[in-house]
């Protein structure tokens, strides 16, 4: 993977905590901050994929959709019948 460097501008105080954090963690700043955006990209991408699933659900079922879990239910309750 290539490595392109950039420039950031942040507060002194972000910046002494992460300096912090990479001592403790003994890794560079620039790592610090790559997992730091890293954990953001995947945090943006898994809030997109709820929403996209959240609109996907937000009409309810459909009729062949609460007929298949009618289904299910009655499968489910014949197989546990028998166990109790």
């Amino acid at each position: 993977m290539t490595a392109i460097k950039t420039a950031i501008s942040i507060d002194e105080q972000l910046f002494q905590g992460v300096e912090n954090l990479a001592s403790e963690m003994q890794v560079s700043r620039s790592q610090v901050f790559a997992l730091a955006v890293e954990e953001y990209l995947r945090r943006h991408q898994n809030q997109k994929l709820l929403q996209a699933i959240n609109e996907a659900h937000a009409d309810g079922p459909d009729e062949a959709e609460i007929e298949l879990r009618r289904a299910w239910r009655r499968s489910q309750r014949r197989l546990v019948e028998g166990e109790w």
